[in-house]
């Protein structure tokens, strides 16, 4: 064969795999079927590719193959909308929707007009904006005025066009739609995550190890939202994510009802649900919710309600906007599922800021096709508004079917002599007395240096990539060094060396664990019969709770103990056990919390002890590890192998080494760094420069006064009082000479002073775009070593921007909205010359 028949053979076949693959993709996502295996699309798609890359000259931009994805974007730009991204409105009954209807007729004067209506779905709202028929951008709604730019994650999703063609296409025009994941796909995922974390499971019992388990998704919107910010869109193709549209804009439509811009997009071919309807009146309105009121559970997503809106575009400009809604439409919410269960106990969470959130600990009970266990009170005063008591019956709703919450109490099955809920008033983490505010609904934990939550916070800004660069502590090391009281200050961290043998075994995750209301420690109900039995591995006892997932704990139990009879799993040791554990858990008093279990009772079953011996050194510990080293009793072990199965990831030896080395390097960071990294209120990567560089030390900027920042350009009123609050606390300074005396730079040393030339000082300078004389981190240097300061996003201080090829357009606007001078590379280079 010739090689002009070898090219006409290959764009013959290009075009047939691409007709067959768009083919498929449509049965798929458009009409929820398939006709072939996934393995055989990707062998379509795979020759696609292959025939693609060697005739490269038949590659279409809009071709099946530009959907693998492969993009990795560090940072999603913000974007600002051309039109604002509306909220809607909530009615929940017929008498809310009929005032609606009776408004929407007083802004008119009359009552000739129709309704569209479209099931609202559950998902993320996108915006795409095509120019000259090509998908341009896309950006999420973000806070309805701006949102961040996710277009090359975007243009995975198969069923998004690439390119619009038809007659009468305007030269530019934005579509807005809800991105969602099928259910299908949901627990498809979900399923090979679990299958992961049996293999997991099986190479961490073959190998004596603790590695992690996957984190299932938690809910299908949740999955989207987090797919489509995800860095890699090779990821984000996989994930299968669809899109149905709902609304055209711009400037050149021919179309005056919102019903005629809907088939407009229908034939440039975006996929529209096809459950809308036009209505003629409020009435039919009425037919179309209850026609959905049930099929809606038919369909490939999650839905929680009907969008009504005015169809006419003139009417909806003559009834106009509030000030958050528009007055044209509304969303209409179907009453969530309710289901009544039991209060066993209340836990409360402590987050990084020191906010206090309380959580409901219910009685297993199935609502809207899952076992809910827990629910969110978030405050004090929701607990008081329910007039919750202890072992009350409660009502729960899922609200917008996703987030269990408590909707009210059955007084009828209250017990007699129960006592209302009490507020907890320490920190159930570090034992500190509770504040709240004056007007704040939230409690919160004032001791911000120890309190495990917000010290991390702090510590992880300390060994961020910006800062100090100790990139082998990762969140979940240095939590665990936090709560096991290794670490407070940033110093504590230098001082970690000389403590190697107390750090080997030490647990590293505590997904495992949850604390009562009163701080005593619980462990995972699979962890604690791991620990406990024997012959079980814990695949088995995974599958095990999968099979009874829904049962409360006492039926569980049992249930368990018929399948350690019905397996002959080691009975004449392991059915002894789950007696002691009944029977320890029935005499405890300690709270009832689904799925875990008091680790004062779980050592009471190890040891042969009573769970009150265990009591006192629970209380307030986050780990077993840190439990055991206070146990002073004898520890057998047999008693040691039962601990080592509870615990989880542990620190070994070569994690130990690694962390020790990059502590070790981080020594070598620029007082810039330090400074940068003591997370002083207001003081930035470039502000930390700057100050830097005007008082070469710590010593100088200590004693600085007011004036002489001020007379700092980039220096305010605001930093000023941040720094001189910062030195004023003892604590800081006592953390500054402690960093000192382990060999940190607090001071610019000669070589950083030498400047090429002062011809930038003072100035603050960005380069944007593609540069043909400088890398990115080189113009950064560059800049520096001519006393200017790099900063990384647009504002009204800069003094000039370097405009490179290709400049972001964005950027481009909002400097010149902002009187930001631009200029060219080589008047750059002739000002530095």
């Amino acid at each position: 064969m010739s090689q002009m028949d070898k090219k006409s053979a290959a764009k013959a076949r290009i075009a047939t795999l691409t007709e067959q693959i768009n083919y498929h993709n449509h049965l798929y996502y458009q009409e929820d079927r398939t006709e072939i295996t996934d393995f055989e699309f990707d062998q379509l798609l795979e020759e696609l590719i292959a025939l693609e890359t060697e005739y490269s000259e038949f590659l279409n931009e809009d071709s099946p193959s530009q959907r693998v994805g492969g993009t990795i974007t560090k940072d999603f730009q913000t974007v600002e909308h051309r039109y604002r991204m509306l909220s809607l409105g909530n009615t929940y009954s017929e008498e809310e929707l009929k005032s609606f209807d009776e408004r929407v007729a007083k802004g008119l004067g009359h009552r000739d007009y129709t309704y569209f209506c479209e099931l609202k779905f559950d998902g993320v709202a996108i915006s795409l904006v095509y120019d000259n028929g090509k998908l341009a951008k896309a950006v999420t709604r973000g806070d309805g005025y701006k949102g961040d730019n996710v277009t090359e994650n975007i243009k995975t999703i198969r069923n998004i066009p690439l390119t619009v063609k038809g007659e009468n296409i305007p030269e530019s025009f934005e579509v807005r739609g809800e991105i969602f994941l099928p259910r299908k796909e949901f627990d498809r995922l979900n399923e090979e995550i679990e299958e992961r974390n049996k293999e997991i499971r099986i190479e961490n019992e073959k190998h004596n190890r603790n590695r992690n388990e996957l984190t299932p998704l938690a809910n299908p919107r949740n999955a989207a939202s987090g797919t489509v910010k995800m860095q890699d869109s090779s990821i984000v193709a996989k994930r299968r994510l669809n899109c149905y549209f709902y609304q055209l804009l711009g400037e050149e439509l021919q179309v005056t009802e919102h019903d005629e811009a809907i088939h407009l997009l229908e034939k440039w071919g975006f996929n529209v649900s096809p459950t809308y309807q036009k209505c003629k009146d409020v009435n039919e309105v009425f037919r179309y919710i209850e026609l959905w009121r049930e099929k809606r559970f038919e369909l490939p997503l999650e839905t929680d309600g009907v969008v009504i809106k005015v169809n006419s575009y003139d009417q909806r400009e003559e009834l106009g906007f509030t000030a958050k809604i528009p007055r044209w439409a509304i969303a209409y919410k179907y009453q969530a599922e309710s289901a009544e269960t039991e209060l066993l106990s209340i836990t409360y969470q402590v987050g990084r800021t020191g906010a206090i959130t309380p959580v409901a600990q219910l009685k297993p009970v199935s609502l809207a096709g899952t076992t809910v266990k827990r629910a969110s009170l978030h405050n004090a005063n929701e607990i008081l508004r329910l007039d919750l008591h202890e072992g009350d019956f409660v009502f729960v709703e899922k609200g917008g079917e996703i987030i269990p919450k408590i909707t009210g109490v059955s007084l009828e099955r209250r017990r007699p002599n129960t006592n209302p809920i009490s507020y907890i008033t320490e920190c159930p983490e570090c034992g500190t007395e509770l504040i709240r505010n004056e007007g704040e609904a939230k409690h919160y934990c004032p001791n911000v240096q120890t309190c495990p939550p917000q010290a991390l916070g702090r510590i992880e800004h300390f060994t961020h990539k910006r800062a100090m660069d100790i990139d082998t502590m990762g969140t979940e090391r240095i939590r665990a060094l936090i709560e096991q009281h290794f670490i407070v200050s940033p110093a504590d961290i230098y001082e970690l060396p000389d403590k190697r043998e107390q750090l080997l075994g030490l647990e590293v995750n505590n997904e495992q664990y949850t604390k009562s209301s009163e701080g005593y420690l619980f462990v995972s109900l699979k962890k604690a019969l791991y620990a406990l039995t024997k012959s079980i591995s814990l695949l088995q006892m995974d599958q095990f709770l999968a099979e009874h997932e829904g049962l409360e704990q006492t039926e569980l139990l049992e249930k368990f103990e018929s399948y350690v009879r019905k397996n002959k799993k080691n009975i004449a040791y392991n059915v002894p056990v789950i007696w002691r554990l009944k029977d320890s858990l029935q005499n405890s008093s300690f709270d009832h919390i689904e799925d875990f279990l008091p680790v004062p009772v779980v050592l009471a079953v190890i040891f042969k002890k009573s769970p009150e011996d265990f009591r006192s050194i629970c209380r307030k510990e986050n780990t077993v590890h840190d439990i055991m080293l206070k146990y002073e009793g004898e520890i057998e072990p047999a008693h040691l192998d039962q601990i080592n199965r509870i615990k989880g990831n542990t620190f070994q030896e070569g994690v130990v080494s690694n962390m020790f080395k990059g502590i070790e390097e981080s020594k070598k960071q620029p007082f810039e760094k330090v400074l940068f990294a003591l997370g002083i209120r207001n003081i930035g990567e470039n502000t930390a420069q700057l100050l830097a560089r005007n008082f070469k030390n710590i010593e100088n900027l200590k004693s600085a006064s007011a004036e002489e920042l001020l007379e700092i350009n980039g220096v305010g009123e605001t930093l000023v009082t941040s720094l001189q609050a910062y030195f004023n606390d003892e604590e800081n300074n006592r953390t500054i000479e402690r960093l000192r005396a382990h060999g940190l730079q607090f001071e610019i040393q000669d070589k950083e002073q030498k400047l090429e030339s002062r011809s930038l000082e003072g100035m603050k300078i960005l380069a944007s775009g593609k540069l043909n004389h400088f890398k990115r981190d080189e113009i950064i240097d560059v800049v520096q070593s001519h006393g200017g300061t790099y900063v990384k996003s647009v504002s009204k201080s800069l003094d000039f921007i370097i405009e490179g090829e290709d400049m972001g357009p964005s950027k481009k606007e909002k400097a010149e909205k902002l009187g930001v001078k631009l200029i060219s590379e080589e008047e750059f280079l002739q000002m530095i010359s």
